[in-house]
């Protein structure tokens, strides 16, 4: 096993190097509307009939671009899921 010395400046400098390269990956924006299968996926259901039950109720929000897609915003999924969220006691 091989022990490395660093001096405190070098080791803060490797650090804040890889914090850098580690940014543009954590930055990485979240897209706002997704395809029913991550929509599924966020939701934890499986059914697509849920989905639309769900949509069909105005429960979440909805775009259909074409006629065969839709996609589902992520806030309002969030939303959703917080609306029905417990509280602890």
């Amino acid at each position: 096993m091989e022990v490395i010395c660093l001096q405190d400046e070098a080791f803060y400098r490797l650090i804040e190097k890889v914090v850098e390269r580690l940014q543009p990956k954590v930055a990485a924006k979240e897209d706002k509307w997704i395809s029913g299968s991550e929509a599924m996926q966020r939701l934890r259901i499986q059914s697509k009939t849920t989905l639309q039950k769900l949509r069909d109720e105005g429960s979440i929000r909805f775009s259909q671009p074409e006629r065969k897609i839709i996609l589902y915003d992520v806030d309002s999924i969030n939303d959703y899921l917080n609306r029905h969220a417990k509280d602890t006691f």
